[in-house]
């Protein structure tokens, strides 16, 4: 059933929370998503705080994730260029179970059947060669060291986290803050929206074990 929009809807939480059974949803309710390739595309632009082209993809669609919409500032700057949208962090049970996630996805996605190196990285081809080395350093400011150390990783997802949290600390009604594997996930998000609830679960999509 497809039911009247009033406002874009932003997903700023990670990679690996939910943001493609989140995405899934929203389809489902009648929202256009927006393209990611085109906005992971963005990546570089986002990393010099070029946001025009951001701004310009927000146009074409009433639903976005994923880079550069899980990055910080993203959702400061469309706060203001789509005044009255809605938010939504997406969020693990605790940075450790997220860590695992993240680490098990880039594992399978690489297959070498190991967690992948920087040269797996740099010459591994989506949306370019190099891209997903790219995305971790201009998310998490590692470097060949430091590619996956486990406290750069958690310690800037708590801080995201903590980052959105406070910025619409005095707008309840504008932020959710959503754990998709909460019995109450559904329930929550369609309340949000403004949607009535009639019992629905949320499904669980794009696991990485």
């Amino acid at each position: 059933m497809i039911f009247k929009k009033k406002r874009k809807v932003f997903c700023t939480g990670q990679n690996k929370t939910g943001t493609t059974t989140l995405t899934a949803v929203l389809r489902s309710l009648g929202y256009r998503i927006g393209d990611q390739a085109k906005g992971e595309l963005l990546l570089k632009e986002w990393a010099v705080r070029d946001f025009s082209n951001i701004i310009k993809l927000c146009k074409t669609a009433d639903a976005f994730q994923d880079i550069p919409f899980s990055n910080d500032f993203t959702y400061t700057v469309l706060d203001h260029a789509f005044p009255k949208s809605k938010f939504i962090l997406t969020i693990r049970n605790n940075k450790d179970e997220w860590y695992e996630s993240l680490t098990r996805f880039h594992t399978k996605i690489i297959g070498k059947n190991r967690l992948p190196t920087a040269k797996d990285l740099q010459a591994f081809e989506y949306r370019y060669k190099g891209f997903l080395w790219d995305a971790q350093v201009a998310k998490y400011g590692i470097d060949e060291t430091t590619l996956y150390d486990y406290k750069t990783y958690t310690d800037q997802y708590e801080m995201h986290n903590a980052r959105v949290r406070e910025y619409f600390k005095y707008r309840p009604n504008d932020l959710l803050v959503l754990n998709v594997s909460d019995d109450d996930a559904m329930e929550k998000l369609y309340t949000f929206l403004s949607i009535p609830y009639h019992g629905e679960k949320m499904p669980h999509l794009n696991k990485s074990k």
